[in-house]
């Protein structure tokens, strides 16, 4: 869609360009002043016509520009998308230097940091999405920013974006991951537990917010018995949920059972991670 979108508009911009050169053409040729000499009049138009030509290369050099950087984030995005980070934050890095101006190639850009853990990098471009969007940043631009802090361990300036992003939409799951995944980090597991409670209230079968309730619980029984990996919710007669390597997970067995879902857990040896990495916790807070 932003691509039909992009070829509508670059379209549209060639057409008004071919029109007004040829408006502003013709009107230079039809003026004919009697006041004028003829070496005076050919050299006027003359000077018309430098300036209409230099305008329409202007014009023409943007329009380039824009297609060019479409066509690099455009790439960008494939390689992305195949796991060619590299390549994908060298076009992204392009199309950032022909379209400085168009956020969307920022946005580009820093996913494209965040996929080789250049977490400090994204966080110094910053100060060009603030620019770029008024002063305040997009609800998924800051989402990023707080997760750049928390892989960073700045949970301190991670938690001052998610809590402002949950109090400007509370219907924003990934805020509500994140900031119970930085308690978790931060061994606050009660809060944890509480963040994760009122996000399943809103999204009952969100799978960041049930395995992560299931692993602060986890974590939490785990302290309180010294070492039992019994959850605290744990209810006899639950039946056993297995990973992929057969192994009973006792979390997810009682809570497994109450959604009725099947998942995986970022404790077990067989769950899978997120690209962007693990936390100090063993647990990956959610892009």
């Amino acid at each position: 869609m932003e691509t039909i979108k992009f070829v509508f508009w670059e379209a549209i911009k060639i057409l008004g360009l071919a029109f007004l050169g040829l408006v502003a053409a013709k009107t230079v040729a039809s003026f004919k002043p009697r006041s004028l000499r003829e070496a005076s009049l050919r050299v006027l138009k003359l000077a018309f016509y430098l300036v209409i030509a230099g305008l329409a290369i202007l014009g023409a050099r943007i329009i380039g520009n824009d297609i060019a950087a479409q066509l690099y984030l455009s790439a960008s995005q494939d390689d992305l998308a195949h796991g060619r980070y590299s390549r994908a934050y060298d076009n992204a890095l392009r199309a950032v230097e022909l379209r400085p101006g168009a956020l969307r190639c920022w946005r580009m850009l820093a996913l494209t940091k965040i996929a080789q853990r250049q977490y400090a990098s994204a966080l110094d471009d910053e100060p060009a999405f603030r620019s770029l969007s008024g002063g305040e940043l997009d609800e998924e631009d800051a989402y990023r920013f707080a997760v750049c802090h928390f892989y960073l361990s700045e949970y301190d300036k991670s938690l001052l974006l998610t809590q402002k992003l949950i109090s400007e939409n509370r219907f924003y799951a990934a805020p509500y991951v994140l900031q119970a995944t930085t308690y978790i980090v931060e061994k606050k597991y009660r809060d944890a537990e509480l963040t994760f409670l009122i996000i399943l209230q809103t999204f009952p079968t969100n799978q960041d917010a049930v395995e992560g309730l299931a692993h602060a619980y986890f974590l939490e029984g785990n302290t309180h018995s010294g070492g039992n990996k019994q959850a605290p919710f744990h209810r006899r007669g639950a039946p056993a949920v297995r990973c992929a390597k057969g192994d009973v997970c006792p979390v997810m067995t009682a809570w497994g059972s109450v959604c009725g879902l099947k998942m995986r857990w970022p404790w077990c040896s067989s769950s899978s991670t997120l690209p962007c990495g693990s936390s100090s916790a063993g647990y990956s807070a959610p892009i």
